[in-house]
This record gives structure tokens, sequence and C-alpha cells, in this order.
């Protein structure tokens, strides 16, 4: 027992002297000096410790500091630029007695960081900037000059080296003036275990942050390798998780993990976010295979891979499924990123194509895109019956009020004065509004305002479409142009699937070139200019026959009664055209031809287009059968010009016959047949020419 005691008495005894010795022999007081000089020399700014620095011995051999500042250059609202209130430092204990102080760790309690802008931009973190290029900046000392070192060392020959630092509740606020924000981050730490070069360390952060009315937290661990000479380091098992909130957003997590981080080598990432933006949740996963070369100069992500699903009323569907594989890259000395999209879904739409970006004040972006198929009708929820129905029923609520162009602004168009982009979009199959195109092609560019469409192509119902168009909002109201080229186009298909109207068959062609400023509804509609030129062949008007309305209504003049039949109400032609010009929300036409082997066909008047109303003569001349028309001929109205109205309501038209001016042409007719007869008969009696002209007109004189 008494060996026992021995043994263990003898170490105690040895860390008691150890211990004795420290506290005779080596006064930690002596370091202020150096520590607060050395301080002077690399920041240029005063180093304030109050109290002394005392020995510690527990759980490990070393020193407190107490309450410890680093004092803000002059003109800033803080006092500090850095502050804490006790500093730990760990030592080893042999080389105290060669004054060489070798730091293990420092633990830093309660720090205080404080980073200021002024409104004139000037930094408080200047002044080390500073202070370190006029260290650089000073001359070499020769052997005989005395240096500052040299002078610090009669003061105190020791000697200072420092392993690593621990980072408990601190605080990081930085105030920029000049940009009206304000940014703290609190409960900061940070912990390095472990540490030593050539070896892995552990490291995990956490803090929490607010900046204006966003509120933020991030926590993290990572394995971290330091190569000797600090040429090379390495990470591993990287962990990263962070959630962020303000007025209108909730991200609950945001996460990303990195099995390994090495250069120049490919290192699996994972990421995942979940939460509410704005109305819309969101949960998305997804990863990558990350490159990142030793510059840090090129950042690739191949196989970038998302996974999302989207909820919300703002959304045309929800929820909505978002799937993507991609390959992405970003030079940072060229600052640009390359994306090559090889497949994008979201529910039923699909896109492939690639997206170039070139990062300045005002990003050039470049893309072009493919499509198999859209259909927008489907993607907005508008194939369903009870859809359609609904709209129809809106849409008829809304004709019967019209529209308040006092209450109606202008779409705020400012963020296109921020785009430079240049784009291309190739669509095998397009639905929108019920109308059906196939190979859409078309390019379009928006230059810090200036929308132009340069070209626009596509096939619809046997025919083509070609476009261009030009959209400045540069200035408001914003002004446009477009013209448009349709060829033999099928119109009533079309019209059936657009409008649910068949009245009008026939293969089209329609060419449209009109301007217009504002894009308010009603405002547009008044301002719109320009012209539409149309030619149909070979169609037909539908919920109209001609024929049948003269004959119907020429029995009723002459009293007769018409023979009950049933009669199709169309009224057929081989040739239709028209230039129609519009102005002040109103079209109109004055020649408006139509031609058929019964009838020929003129017409003129002008629409409302604003208001929806009509009133077009359209004037009718039988220079064929009208048996030909289902009914019975009327050859006393043969070359007779037949005015029919139409007025009204577009969604419910009014016909009208005009009479007066077929009655005058019919005695017109008689008038001239009976002279034609007359002058047969007094054609050898009356020699003289200017008789026959009397004679004649007297005649005619009785019937006007």
């Amino acid at each position: 027992m008494k060996k026992l005691a021995l043994v263990i008495a003898i170490p105690i005894v040895a860390i008691i002297a150890v211990v004795l010795a420290l506290v005779l022999l080596v006064n930690p007081n002596q370091f202020k000096p150096l520590i607060v000089e050395q301080a002077k020399q690399q920041t240029g700014l005063d180093l304030v410790i109050e109290g002394d620095i005392d020995w510690q011995f527990f759980p490990s051999v070393g020193f407190t500091l107490g309450k410890t500042e680093l004092k803000n250059p002059q003109g800033f609202s803080q006092p500090n630029l850095f502050k804490v209130e006790q500093v730990g430092i760990d030592v080893s204990v042999t080389p105290l007695f060669s004054q060489q102080l070798e730091i293990g760790n420092v633990t830093l309690d309660g720090a205080e960081f404080y980073i200021e802008t002024r409104k004139d931009g000037v930094k408080n973190l200047d002044a080390l900037a500073q202070s370190q290029s006029k260290a650089n900046q000073e001359p070499v000392a020769t052997d005989n000059a005395e240096t500052p070192e040299a002078a610090a060392g009669e003061a105190s020959p020791w000697t200072i080296s420092l392993a690593g630092v621990s980072i408990t509740n601190a605080l990081l606020d930085i105030q920029d003036n000049k940009a009206g924000t304000h940014t703290k981050l609190y409960d900061v730490s940070l912990t390095l275990t472990e540490f030593a070069l050539d070896a892995w360390s552990q490291a995990d952060f956490a803090m929490k942050g607010e900046t204006n009315q966003q509120k933020f937290t991030a926590q993290g661990t990572a394995e971290l390798k330091l190569a000797s000479g600090f040429a090379d380091y390495a990470l591993r098992n990287i962990s990263f998780d962070a959630s962020y909130s303000d007025a209108t957003n909730q991200i609950d997590s945001a996460s990303i993990e990195l099995a390994t981080f090495v250069f120049d080598q490919p290192n699996a990432l994972k990421y995942a976010v979940k939460g509410k933006a704005a109305e819309l949740a969101l949960d998305l996963k997804g990863g990558a295979q990350l490159t990142v070369d030793k510059a840090i100069s090129k950042v690739t992500m191949k196989q970038l891979i998302l996974d999302a699903n989207f909820e919300g009323s703002s959304l045309p569907q929800s929820p909505m499924k978002v799937d993507m594989a991609s390959d992405l890259a970003f030079d940072l000395n060229k600052s640009h990123l390359s994306f090559v999209l090889e497949k994008l879904t979201a529910n039923a739409l699909q896109f492939d194509g690639k997206l170039d970006v070139t990062l300045a004040d005002i990003p050039k972006i470049v893309f072009n895109l493919h499509s198999p198929n859209i259909d927008v009708d489907e993607f907005l929820g508008l194939n369903s019956e009870g859809d359609k129905q609904a709209n129809q029923g809106d849409e008829s609520q809304s004709s019967k009020k019209a529209p308040d162009a006092t209450t109606e602004q202008e779409p705020d168009l400012s963020a296109l004065k921020g785009l430079d982009l240049t784009g291309a979009i190739a669509i095998d199959k397009f639905k929108v509004n019920n109308a059906k195109l196939q190979n859409v092609n078309a390019k379009f560019s928006v230059n810090r305002g200036l929308v132009k469409l340069t070209s626009f192509s596509s096939n619809l119902y046997d025919g083509s479409i070609k476009a261009t168009a030009t959209l400045d909002a540069r200035k408001t109201p914003a002004t446009y142009s477009a013209k448009k080229y349709i060829k033999g186009v099928k119109v009533q298909p079309l019209l059936i699937d657009v409008v649910q109207n068949d009245k009008l068959e026939g293969t089209g062609n329609i060419d449209v070139d009109v301007t217009g400023r504002s894009l308010a509804p009603t405002a547009m509609k008044k301002n719109l200019a320009g012209t539409i030129k149309i030619n149909f062949a070979d169609g037909a008007v539908n919920g109209i026959n001609v024929a049948q309305l003269i004959r119907e209504n020429y029995a009723k003049f002459k009293g007769e009664k018409l023979e009950a039949k049933d009669s199709v109400k169309k009224t057929d032609f081989s040739a239709m055209t028209a230039t129609l010009t519009l102005k002040n929300g109103v079209v109109t036409t004055n020649n408006l031809h139509a031609q058929s082997p019964l009838l020929r066909v003129r017409g003129e008047g002008s629409a409302n287009y604003i208001n929806e109303t009509a009133d077009f003569t359209i004037s009718t001349s039988i220079v064929g059968s009208l048996e030909g028309q289902g009914g019975k001929d009327i050859n006393e109205l043969k070359d007779i010009t037949i005015p029919v109205n139409i007025s009204g309501q577009w969604a419910d038209p009014k016909f009208k016959l005009v009479f007066d001016d077929v009655l005058k042409q019919k005695a017109e007719k008689e008038i001239n047949r009976g002279l034609e007869k007359l002058d047969e008969k007094l054609g050898d009696k009356i020699k003289d020419e200017k008789t026959k002209e009397a004679v004649n007109s007297l005649i005619k004189g009785l019937f006007n």
C-alpha cells in the first residue's frame, strides 16, 4: 500500500510543481503589450484588454482574457469592430520555459462582430485593408536597422503561434446604410475538433439570422483535411440545412449533402427543399455530379436531377409534378452559364433544349426550346364540358355589361426593360383555345423593353400561317405592330374549334397588318388600326339562304302564297374578297365581293368591335336560276340587285331585305322592255332620234 501511495503521489506532486512553476515563474500579463502591439501593427486599430490575463488549469492548461475590444475607426455608429466577453487559450506547457507560446485552441465566447458601411460607401473594414497594404509597402529591414518586431522583442522576447479557434454564442451585425439593409447573425457557433494537418477533422457550425423582415437559420457539419503548408484541402460528409421565413414565405427545410468534395473530380450532390413560397406549397429534391476545378473558375453539374411537387390555387393545375434532367456548366472567369435541358416535364407538358446566360448588369440570355406536344387548354383545365359551359356563361354575362375603361390599367411591363433575351421555340403539336396547330416555329427577342417576334410559322387546318410582331414597352402605354399571313386554311373547322361557330365555309387567305397603342383591353380596341384583307374560295355562308329569303319576300310583296318547303339555310359562293379597315374601335369595308353561279354579291358597312354590333348592307344580284338553290325560279328578278341589311348584335344578327330598291329596279326593267318593243313598232314611223328620246323620257317620267 505504501508503494501504491508513492506511485500515485509522485505524478500529483509533479503536477503541483508544474502549476507552481507556471504561477511563480511565468506572468501571463507579460503577453498583453505584445498582443496589443501586434494587433495595432496588423489592423491599424486599437485593441483593449480589460483586466488581467489569468491562468486556467481545467479542463486544460491555458489562460483566459477578460473583456476584449477591437475599436472601430472614427465616424461609425458602433464603438467596436469586434468585442468578446471572454477568450480562453490552451497552451503547450513545456515550450513556455523557452519563451515560446504555442497556442492550441482559442475559444471565443460571446464574440460580437460589427461590420458597417456608411452612406458615403466607406466601410469600417477598409481600415484593415489599408493597414495591410501599408505593411506590404514598408521597406525590408536591414541587418543594422531596428525592426518593430525587434523593438517589441526587447520588451517581450516571446514568440507566438496559433493552431485553431472555437467560437460560441457569437454575433455578426452587418449594417449597410448606403443600401439601406441590416443583417444580423446571432447564436453563431463554430467548433473544429481534433484539428491537425494531413488528418481529417470535423467542423460543426450553427447560426440564426434576420435581415429586415426576413428570418433564417442554418446549421451544418463537415470533415476537413488540410495539407501541410496549406497547399491543398479536401472535404467529405458535408451536410447543410437551413430554414427561412418572411411575411409571405416559409421554407421549413433546405438541405444540401455532399459525400465528398475534391477538386477536379465529380462529387455526388444531393439537395432538398420543403416549405411554402407565397401560396405555393413545394416539395422538391434532386441530385447532381458536382465538379469544381482547383482554380475555382469552372463549376459543372452533370446529371442534374429535379423531382418536385407543387400545390396551390395559383397554379393552372394543382398538384403539379415537375421532373427535370439536365447538365449545367458555369465559367466564373467569363461569367457564362450553359444549361442543357435533356428533359423537363410539368404534368403533361414536356420540353427539351438549351440555355446560355452571360452575366452582366443586364444578363444576356439565349435559349432554344422544343416540345413534342403542348395542350394549353388541358394544362389550364379548359377541356371539360363543365369548364366550357362556365366560360360561355361568363362570356354571355360579360357581353351584357359594357367594359368600364376607367377601371382598366396598363399591365406592368417594367421587367422587360431588364431583359436581354433571344429565343427560339419549336412545338410539334400545339393546341390553344381549342385551335390545333402543327410544326410551330417561333423566334423572338427582348432587348431592354423592345420585344420582337422576328418570325412565326405554323401549319393549321390544311393551311399555314406566318407572322411578325413588335412590342415597344420602353414607353407607357406600350405600342405594337403585327403582320400575319394566313394561306389556304379551312375556315369552318377552325371556327368550330375556336368559337363553336360554323357560319362560314371555304378555304381562306387572310393578310393582317395592324398597329396599336395600349394593352388595357378597351383602350387596345380603340387604338387598334390597320387593314385585314380576306380572300375565301369555294365556300358558303351558313345560317342564311339568300335565294329563299328573296323568294319569301317577293312572294309576300306579290300577295302570293309560297309553297311550304324545308330549305337549307346556306348560300354557296365560289369566291369572297374584302378589305377591312380598323380604326377607333370600328371596322369598315366598301369592297366586299362574293360570287357564285347564282348570285353576285357586293357589300359595305361597319362593325363596332367594342360594342360587338354591326350594320352591313349586302347587295345581291341574281344572275342564274334560283332553282339551283332548292326553290322555284323567279326570272322576273334576274339581273336585279337586291340589298340585304344585316344589323344588331354579333351574337344575334337581324337580316332585312330592302325591297324599295328592288321595286324601283323592277319597274325600270319593265319600262326598258316596253321601250324596246315601242322602238320596234315606231322605229319605221319615227325617223328622228331626238323625237325617240323625248318619247322615252316621257314614258319613264310617268313611273318616277
